[in-house]
């Protein structure tokens, strides 16, 4: 069975945030925010001042660390007591992600994601990535509740900083990376048909504009390339994992992200850095220890790390380890063109260690 699963309505918008009140009024008129410190400072005033237009009642909720499911219990709680109608996610992926799980369990409460960074497709996205609460990935949640509204102001975006959207395009890049392969060995089935093609519009979106973008954040200002960027790194990436059917299509390179997050050492990188370099990892397990030099050319061009360092005092015990740890699903892995075992994982890991 073929389904997408997406958000109501999406806009991007330069200035959205002055906006906001009036977009969710006809939604909601009491909220639970959720956010983080950055996050609100990059929206407040301007978004309170909307609210308040609106006639929108709000109460303010921070993130205090990962997106797990004590945090999600806890704004699930808050909102109860409150009465909130809805939820308002305001901020990075994490933050996202638990607005859109707290929501999905509570009847009668519309969720509203605005992203304040292009750093992953949480906005669109139709999973809640949940971690343990030092830092490990646990689980990746499918939900039946999406977002009535994702929105995203490109000033906002424009002054979060070039390492988020570098990491937002190597995440987003990594989507047809990943499932490219799985139509090499399942051709004509529709659902994946379409899901590569969302993959592939965004890839070649990213080729085209991500580097103008790049340097427009560097500058902190707006401009088209900037905008065609953030729509490929949040929406068109989330359209590719939007839309479902029969046949599961885990991301390889995100088995191995999964695994380590794990890692104390790589609590420092962000989500699409480590999958940046996942997605190298998964390059030499497909062609036999080479990289693909175009991944490789653009992992570079966007700086996500294509190596680890500091591991600890027996980087190849820590190393076996991590290899034994990644299971791509066996449903999975039966329709990939290539396979990916303890050993190929290991000597690949190992190629990119330095000391």
């Amino acid at each position: 069975m073929l389904s997408v699963l997406s958000p109501q309505a999406w806009l991007l918008e330069a200035g959205l945030t002055a906006r906001t009140g009036e977009l969710i009024r006809p939604h909601a008129t009491t909220l639970r925010i959720l956010t983080s410190p950055r996050a609100w400072q990059a929206v407040d005033p301007a978004l309170s001042h909307s609210l308040e237009r609106a006639g929108i009642s709000w109460q303010l909720d921070y993130l205090d660390g990962e997106c797990s499911d004590g945090a999600i219990a806890g704004l699930q709680q808050r909102t109860l007591a409150q009465g909130a109608q809805g939820i308002l996610a305001i901020g990075g992926g994490r933050v996202l992600d638990c607005g859109k799980a707290a929501a999905a369990a509570l009847p009668g409460v519309a969720v509203f994601c605005f992203a304040t960074q292009a750093a992953t497709c949480a906005a669109w996205s139709p999973y809640a990535v949940i971690y343990h609460p030092h830092g490990g990935h646990q689980k990746s949640v499918l939900l039946e509740k999406l977002p009535l509204l994702a929105l995203a102001d490109s000033e906002v975006i424009a002054r979060a900083g070039v390492r988020y959207l570098e990491s937002g395009i190597v995440d987003a890049l990594a989507k047809w990376y990943e499932f490219a392969p799985y139509l090499r060995q399942n051709p004509h089935r529709l659902g994946l048909e379409l899901k590569v093609a969302a993959a592939a519009q965004a890839r070649d979106a990213l080729l085209r504009w991500g580097e103008e973008g790049v340097a427009a954040v560097s500058q902190q200002r707006v401009s088209l390339a900037l905008e065609k960027t953030i729509e490929a790194s949040i929406v068109l990436a989330g359209l590719a994992n939007s839309i479902q059917d029969a046949l599961p299509t885990a991301g390889v390179a995100h088995e191995i992200h999964n695994r380590l997050t794990h890692q104390p050492q790589l609590h420092g990188l962000l989500h699409g850095e480590v999958v940046g370099y996942s997605l190298l990892i998964q390059s030499l397990l497909e062609y036999d220890g080479v990289a693909d030099p175009q991944l490789l050319q653009l992992l570079q061009r966007f700086n996500s790390p294509l190596s680890l360092t500091a591991l600890g005092p027996e980087p190849q015990a820590i190393l076996r380890q991590i290899a034994r740890d990644i299971h791509v699903p066996p449903a999975s892995a039966v329709h990939l063109p290539f396979t990916v075992t303890e050993e190929k994982l290991y000597r690949a890991l190992a190629s990119t260690v330095v000391a």
